[in-house]
């Protein structure tokens, strides 16, 4: 496990592992509040890494750089090989549908049924038949648990549900990434740990790259390969899952015992 503030030796795993993200020193602020201060991070093809930290120390922007919604001050953001501060809108819309993302709040259409939710991905991007859309669609809500559920309406459905169908559309065109955002945000604990066993079996089945940012040790006691605790913008600790869990770092120490399970 490393222990980081400034710098960290990281030249053998990215030679040899492959790298589908990489923040290389990089820096976002907003006015006067810094919010990534040089950034260094990667993560590895096929893995979950699960991202940690108190609210502000730029966990969420971290993922608005992935999926280009934000560019770096400075330094550089690499997805697949693209800089993000640099991509073509063609280059990027192309890239988003290898991408899923989960929001906090699943951020369904709430005028659209399930079905209308789940396809509009396919619908807005692709040229395919409303026929194969609707076995897509199907397939997907299986995937996630959540049969003969098409017709209804976002209003009809628990907030596990509405996980469910927004993770269902973060999948309906079979990416090779995922990003979630705290899946179990407003979630009893039951739930929550469904969403977290549904996160370990999909990455397992589809063999996904997934970012997930939680504050929650019960998602990353599930899901996570490899954990990253941020700090006012920077990575201070990273390793994999049990040696994350294991380790006696103070800040870890600290913000374990500010958290919420």
């Amino acid at each position: 496990m490393e222990t980081r503030t400034e710098t960290v030796d990281r030249s053998a795993p990215a030679a040899e592992r492959d790298v589908v993200i990489r923040f290389e020193n990089v820096s976002k602020r907003f006015g006067s509040k810094v919010v990534l201060d040089g950034l260094n991070l990667e993560v590895f093809r096929g893995e979950t890494l699960v991202i940690m930290g108190p609210s502000g120390t730029g966990k969420s922007v971290t993922l608005r750089h992935v999926i280009g919604l934000m560019k770096p001050d400075s330094g550089r953001v690499t997805v697949e090989g693209h800089d993000m501060g640099k991509i073509r809108p063609k280059e990027l819309a192309e890239l988003r549908r290898n991408m899923g993302y989960l929001f906090q709040d699943a951020a369904l259409i709430n005028w659209l049924n399930v079905r209308d939710n789940v396809a509009l991905p396919l619908r807005e991007n692709t040229d395919m038949e409303e026929d194969e859309i609707l076995q897509r669609v199907e397939a997907k809500l299986d995937l996630v648990h959540l049969p003969d559920i098409l017709d209804k309406m976002p209003s009809e459905l628990s907030g596990g549900m509405r996980k469910r169908v927004g993770l269902a559309r973060a999948l309906i065109t079979e990416p090779k990434l995922i990003l979630y955002d705290e899946p179990n945000a407003g979630l009893d604990p039951e739930i929550s740990a469904s969403i977290n066993a549904l996160i370990r079996d999909i990455q397992k089945q589809l063999e996904i790259t997934s970012v997930v940012i939680t504050h929650l040790l019960s998602c990353v006691r599930t899901v996570a390969n490899r954990v990253v605790l941020l700090e006012k913008g920077k990575v201070v600790l990273e390793g994999k899952k049990d040696e994350f869990l294991a380790s006696k770092h103070p800040r870890l120490l600290q913000f374990l015992g500010d958290s919420d399970d």
